[in-house]
């Protein structure tokens, strides 16, 4: 099912029969958040490096996140730690990366959160995006996004010739959330472009599935994880519980069939998108207002009196802030996505008197399955969760499609990671 991952992974081959020509190698960008409020990129990316011999890693982008700038130091720092172990890695295959390589391709993206029209101006990471996708090279390059969109959107906004030589993996859900001005621009202006968003299914990957013994996500950590090289101690470091949320994405394209998204396997299995759902509200909504899960949702404001001389507005959604644009019409532009299905509160804070204080609500829900059904020809190349009934881990559309290969993948990267410890007998 894993051509290249099983190759890879023979642990009892002679190292020559684990070469293999380069050629033939997924080419991967990662655009990560790292450093944020989550520690989910830290052990996604200790799991890329041990992984790192079987793709042509051609780019580590740090991206925004809310609050967050300047995040390359992190990835700089993570491949501290994977030079400690090189020496070992290379032993099993000479396709690992020097870290002087890693280090080469590691770019700094956006230091801000794109607002309305969701793109601004080019970033080092954006110009990396161009500058590899236009390499003549047959293979299509993948972006992974494990964060913000922005440097993808840039990207995309300066150079859409590249968009045919793109294959992208959205990790969604709270991303979304917060690149959701980044976001827009991609489904309003490049609904052509082949995607997976990945709102939920990506949760499979440390929910559900086998978690007894030790592949329970605290036990897993103690026993193979912790102590295992200078990355399972940096791993184990970070949180001493699995997460790699962002990882299924770099399963998925070492699958045996990545231009399938609907085939299945460890990165999960997609169906065709519906029509990207976009409700716009120019009046208050309420909690009787119902919106979809994942869904976009934009309010209008037109405040009455005078407006400040540089007004200032966001939109607070479970304590979180999101910034509100100013038009040209005087008109104020929220936008907001649901990570989860309940019911939602709001509140506005400015300094302009006629928009501070206020407020209100909408309900968030999962869209059926007649709506889930109604293929979107719009969006050809877009693919999103699978929301059969039997496929939710929980409440969250299409998670088993990875849950149900947990003993599988934790094992495969348990036997990776012990690389890092030993030689390769020769």
């Amino acid at each position: 099912m894993y051509r290249r991952h099983f190759l890879a992974l023979a642990l009892s081959l002679p190292f020559a029969s684990l070469a293999a020509a380069p050629a033939t190698l997924p080419r991967v960008i990662v655009s990560t958040d790292i450093g944020g409020t989550d520690f989910d990129d830290f052990q996604s990316l200790v799991h890329l490096l041990v992984y790192a011999d079987v793709i042509d890693l051609e780019g580590l982008i740090a991206s925004p996140w809310g609050e967050g700038r300047d995040r390359k130091r992190h990835l700089l720092t993570i491949i501290d730690a994977y030079e400690k172990d090189y020496p070992n890695l290379r032993t099993w295959s000479a396709h690992y990366p020097t870290p002087e390589r890693l280090r080469s391709i590691s770019k700094q993206g956006g230091l801000d959160l794109a607002v309305p029209p969701g793109w601004g101006q080019p970033t080092e990471g954006s110009n990396w995006i161009i500058s590899c996708a236009r390499r003549n090279d047959p293979r299509p390059l993948w972006v992974l996004l494990w964060g913000g969109f922005e440097d993808l959107a840039q990207a995309l906004h300066d150079a859409p010739d590249i968009k045919s030589r793109l294959r992208v993996y959205m990790i969604g859900g709270p991303n979304k959330k917060w690149s959701i001005a980044a976001y827009d621009y991609l489904a309003r202006e490049h609904p052509d472009l082949w995607i997976i968003e990945n709102n939920a299914t990506y949760r499979g990957w440390f929910s559900g599935g086998r978690q007894d013994g030790d592949l329970g996500n605290e036990r897993f950590v103690r026993q193979h994880v912790k102590g295992v090289g200078a990355l399972g101690d940096y791993f184990a470091s970070i949180d001493p519980r699995i997460k790699m949320g962002d990882t299924p994405s770099l399963t998925y394209v070492l699958g045996a069939h990545p231009e399938d998204p609907g085939h299945g396997g460890w990165g999960g299995q997609f169906v065709r998108a519906w029509d990207r759902p976009r409700m716009t509200f120019t009046t208050p909504p309420s909690a009787s207002d119902e919106v979809e899960t994942f869904g976009m949702i934009e309010l209008v404001y037109r405040p009455a009196g005078t407006a400040p001389a540089q007004p200032r507005a966001t939109l607070v959604v479970d304590k979180q802030e999101f910034t509100g644009t100013l038009q040209q019409d005087g008109a104020w532009h929220f936008l907001f996505s649901p990570k989860e299905s309940k019911k939602w509160s709001y509140q506005i804070r400015s300094n302009h008197p006629g928009l501070d204080g206020q407020s209100g609500g909408f309900t968030s829900r999962l869209p059926t399955l007649e709506q889930t059904a109604r293929v979107s020809g719009n969006y050809p190349n877009w693919w999103t969760d699978n929301p059969a009934p039997e496929l939710m881990e929980g409440r969250e559309p299409g998670a088993k499609t990875i849950s149900r290969w947990r003993e599988a993948y934790l094992r495969d990267f348990a036997a990776r990671l012990r690389r890092t410890q030993v030689p390769a007998k020769q």
